[in-house]
């Protein structure tokens, strides 16, 4: 017996506001919605599809009565594919995005960042091809 990973859910008091800014981020696109969540991904799934093989899970946006209060205890990381990771930091700021200091302290290769809600994220290093 076997399970998928085959969407992240996250609780929020905005999901179309969330689902527009990851979108944005990850150029996702809005597979599914309803009363009060919204769907993202970067395919639409099928039940043919995920029980032939793991795909990328989607992120579904659960509207929640309750502001977030404590840090996360998990989050995603992000990859720059065409920039470099300081250049997707000013990128992610402009759509909203903010850096956060959550202990993680200086010298490190990776910058930790908020959703407009407040939920932590890291941009990490940069998979762009290098510049000879």
């Amino acid at each position: 017996m076997t399970s998928r990973f085959t969407e992240l859910v996250v609780d929020c008091r905005d999901p179309e506001r969330l689902a527009a800014f990851w979108c944005a981020v990850l150029d996702f696109t809005v597979i599914d919605r309803g009363e009060g969540r919204v769907e993202i991904g970067s395919w639409v799934p099928t039940v043919e599809d995920v029980r032939a093989r793991q795909m990328p899970p989607t992120l579904q946006f659960i509207r929640v009565p309750e502001g977030k209060t404590v840090k996360n205890r998990l989050h995603l990381d992000v990859s720059p594919i065409d920039g470099s990771t300081e250049d997707e930091v000013t990128r992610l700021l402009s759509l909203g995005a903010t850096t956060r200091d959550v202990g993680q302290g200086s010298g490190r290769n990776w910058v930790v960042m908020a959703d407009p809600e407040g939920n932590e994220f890291d941009v990490l290093r940069s998979l762009a091809p290098q510049q000879d």
